[in-house]
């Protein structure tokens, strides 16, 4: 009888103890980012609280405009707490995965509607390859420029947001999530004095990209001048011949010591821009909008700042 009630005590503490794990399971806070950026800056304002289960969706490596979510994806959105996403077109999707929610207390942030005043439309300059399917009944259909996050004063604003709602999910951390947040703002506001002053100081200001150009807010942020083959939300992928020439001729015209390319190992457009202009010695750039990066570039150290202080690296190079 004695045995017996042993067991039954020692049952009973194994149950509690299970119970009380699985409560601390069911009282960690879900959230969901989509990209790469959205993931680490939530990173930064968590801090060391492990109160939070943050989940990176776009861990393939697949760009943003190319992503479709699979069943397994839509189930994480549907029962998180923070759902975070950038909001643009190549966003269409989340509309039908938030239409599957069933945690009714979900708190959704939009980075485009968190943008506000301050968001940007895709623009055609001079020379740009056009989209061929982007005309509706004869008029263009204008649309935002999603690439928010590679403006490292956007980054300062969005961060901010990021805090803000973590902190109506978790209320007990909400001042954390405000110091933690404007110590990492501090930190951006510091990469964005580099770039202003080495804009500021360098030889030219006009960069050229022989591919997608999704560094529009960037170059606004600087002032700087830019051409490029194709806008940063095109899904055209060869250039025209005069799209080559024209840019082969602002090189020789602007002297210009680089062409640019964003990441991606494709680079055949810029190549080909190189070899059609008078000199054919221009170095060949690459700079990172991070729209690929994956948990393990995030487990083998890469940061948001760590990717923006090699585009800052890059960018001094091919204005000088």
């Amino acid at each position: 009888m004695k045995k017996m009630k042993r067991i039954m005590i020692i049952l009973a503490v194994v149950i509690s103890c299970l119970f009380s794990v699985a409560m601390a399971q069911e009282k960690k806070i879900s959230v969901v980012t989509t990209i790469f950026p959205i993931y680490d800056w939530t990173r930064e304002v968590i801090g060391e609280n492990e109160n939070i289960d943050l989940t990176l969706l776009l861990d393939s490596g697949v760009d943003l405009h190319s992503f479709q979510p699979t069943a397994a994806d839509i189930m994480k959105i549907a029962t998180c707490d923070v759902f975070i996403y950038v909001g643009g077109e190549s966003d269409e999707w989340v509309e039908d995965a938030l239409h599957e929610a069933v945690n009714p207390n979900m708190i959704v942030l939009s980075f485009l509607e968190a943008m506000g005043e301050d968001i940007k439309m895709e623009e055609v300059v001079e020379g740009m390859e056009e989209e061929h399917d982007d005309e509706l009944d004869g008029e263009d259909e204008e649309e935002a420029d999603e690439h928010v996050w590679l403006s490292l004063r956007n980054a300062q604003k969005l961060v901010s947001a990021i805090a803000a709602v973590l902190g109506k999910a978790d209320h007990d951390h909400a001042e954390t999530y405000l110091v933690n947040a404007a110590d990492y703002a501090n930190m951006l506001a510091a990469l964005d004095r580099e770039y202003e002053e080495a804009v500021s100081n360098s030889t030219f200001k006009t960069v050229l990209f022989g591919d997608r150009f999704p560094f529009r807010y960037l170059t606004d942020d600087y002032s700087l001048n830019y051409y490029a083959a194709f806008s940063g939300c095109s899904a055209e992928t060869e250039a025209s011949f005069e799209t080559i020439v024209f840019l082969a001729k602002k090189v020789d015209e602007e002297k210009l010591p680089a062409v640019l390319t964003i990441e991606g190992t494709n680079h055949k457009i810029a190549e080909t821009i190189i070899s059609a202009t008078a000199d054919k010695n221009q170095k060949l750039l690459t700079m990172n909008s991070m729209q690929g990066c994956t948990m393990h570039d995030v487990q083998a150290g890469v940061t948001y700042l760590s990717i923006m202080q090699e585009n800052f690296n890059v960018l001094e190079a091919a204005l000088n």
